[in-house]
């Protein structure tokens, strides 16, 4: 199987595609910002710790890896320049790494409505902004992407099986939400679904949607 590298991976989201890795066979490369502390559920996985920023450790821990994870992003504070670095040169940064060492595939994580202006969410630094920015770096980048596009992230780690994704391409949807565990399925299945490259991946669930795999989603849109 892959080696696979996960950025943020002491994040909600981040540990649960470091899980969902590990139990596909894959080996993990867990990246967190050196003060991070690890939550249950990262063993088995490398742990290596480094900031963003540091060009050097960040081309280090991804040498070797078939593809890379990042699932980073802001969490709230009242430094609203966050996103800005985290949402937008945190993904350059990690572009970069990934093109100087030969990581070709990427799938980031980003949000329903990356891009918008008017959304309450852009109260906090301009979220969707520089979220659509490191989308746009990557889309730019020459290398193998997907970016995935989650609604409203759920903990909600039960009743899983009997709950569909609904997939769209962009700018479809606005609302609903999702559990972060099917987001961390989703972000593994594309890495398997060679369709998904160069695709932007708009994603929620529902118990009335019928499970269906994204590679037959990709085929018939």
């Amino acid at each position: 199987m892959a080696t696979i590298a996960v950025s943020g991976a002491s994040g909600k989201t981040g540990w649960r595609v470091v899980q969902e890795a590990l139990q596909r066979g894959h080996q993990v490369k867990a990246l967190v910002r050196p003060a991070s502390q690890l939550p249950a559920g990262l063993e088995g996985a490398e742990v290596v710790r480094l900031e963003l920023s540091d060009s050097t450790a960040l081309q280090t821990a991804l040498r070797g890896c078939e593809a890379l994870v990042i699932a980073t992003g802001a969490r709230p504070s009242v430094d609203l320049a966050g996103p800005l670095k985290v949402d937008a040169f945190g993904v350059r940064e990690q572009i970069s790494a990934c093109t100087a060492v030969g990581v070709n595939r990427v799938v980031l994580v980003s949000s329903l409505c990356a891009g918008r202006l008017l959304h309450p969410l852009n109260l906090f630094g301009l979220i969707l902004m520089w979220k659509r920015l490191g989308e746009r770096w990557l889309e730019q980048s020459g290398l193998a992407w997907t970016i995935v596009r989650p609604g409203g992230l759920s903990e909600r780690d039960e009743g899983l099986e009997a709950e569909g994704v609904v997939f769209s391409g962009p700018d479809q949807q606005e609302s609903n939400s999702i559990p972060r565990r099917l987001v961390a399925r989703v972000c593994l299945d594309c890495l398997d679904t060679p369709a998904s490259v160069g695709q932007i991946v708009e994603i929620t669930s529902s118990p009335d949607q019928p499970p269906q795999p994204l590679g037959s989603w990709l085929a018939a849109s």
